[in-house]
């Protein structure tokens, strides 16, 4: 089974949100983490009340640490603006996704950056084995 980590800074919005898609379109065929590099306290409320709107439920998601581990048992490593935090390792896919980062924003805001997350989700869906 391939193994993605999605990785952010706090790991309270954008990287909960490509999980969480990714485990929903995935139905079970792909094993899903996400963690931040600082990560926070607690999800961003608006970031689960717009995945509520797509009937995504994440408002009990916990903000996960980084760690080694994580990195090294994942084949895909997608990075969504944690900057140098995330180690490397020979053999694994790297992917930088450049997102507006949800933090501090309305509805109205976090609705476009939750769309395209989706969108490339579905596109990285369609590219695993």
């Amino acid at each position: 089974m391939t193994s993605v980590l999605f990785v952010c800074v706090h790991n309270a919005g954008r990287s909960q949100m490509a999980a969480a898609f990714l485990t929903h379109l995935s139905h079970g065929r792909v094993e899903v983490r996400s963690a931040g590099s600082a990560p926070a306290d607690a999800i961003n409320p608006t970031v689960a009340a717009a995945m509520a709107e797509v009937g995504i439920d994440i408002a009990a998601e916990v903000p996960k640490v980084l760690t080694v581990d994580a990195v090294h048992a994942s084949d895909v490593v997608i990075t969504m603006g944690c900057g140098d935090a995330c180690p490397v390792f020979p053999g694994k896919r790297y992917l930088d996704w450049r997102l507006d980062d949800p933090a501090g924003q309305g509805l109205d805001t976090v609705r476009p950056i939750r769309d395209e997350i989706e969108r490339r989700v579905r596109g990285l869906l369609s590219s695993l084995p």
